[in-house]
């Protein structure tokens, strides 16, 4: 009989003003830290994902988004010494001013081209970055198989 395995699953916010797309360089989180990073987080057992990727912007950037703005781009499914479903949603409108509303885990927000994106860019977000700007729905990573 195969195991059952669950997955965490975390949403990331494509927030795009322009031909830019909003960074936060992580930091004091144990995690990527002194990398950039999308708006994220992890989905909690009791909201859908939609929900809880409008909860993330807000706590993280100040800034209130509607279900209606936001549209999935891409799923990656990825290993990282644990199951990671990743649901990237991309939004253009958005209301509110974008501000770090955790400075204790994020040293700045800032919008970057995605033709020059930093060199420290977490390697899964710039992979779903540039499969989102191929068009390419799916994805995985960090499977050695």
């Amino acid at each position: 009989m195969t195991t059952r395995i669950t997955a965490a699953v975390s949403v990331y916010l494509v927030l795009r003003k322009g031909e830019e797309v909003l960074l936060l360089l992580r930091q004091n989180t144990g995690f990527m830290d002194n990398q950039y990073g999308l708006v994220s987080g992890h989905v909690e057992a009791d909201e859908p994902a939609t929900e809880g990727m409008i909860r993330e912007a807000y706590e993280e950037a100040g800034i209130r988004l509607k279900p209606e703005n936001l549209r999935v781009a891409h799923i990656m499914h990825r290993q990282s010494g644990r199951l990671n479903v990743d649901i990237f949603f991309e939004c253009t409108n958005w209301d509110g001013e974008i501000q770090n509303r955790e400075p204790h885990k994020c040293a700045e927000l800032k919008f970057f081209s995605l033709r020059s994106p930093p060199k420290n860019l977490i390697g899964y977000v710039h992979d779903a970055l540039r499969a989102i700007e191929k068009k390419s729905f799916y994805s995985e990573s960090g499977w050695n198989l």
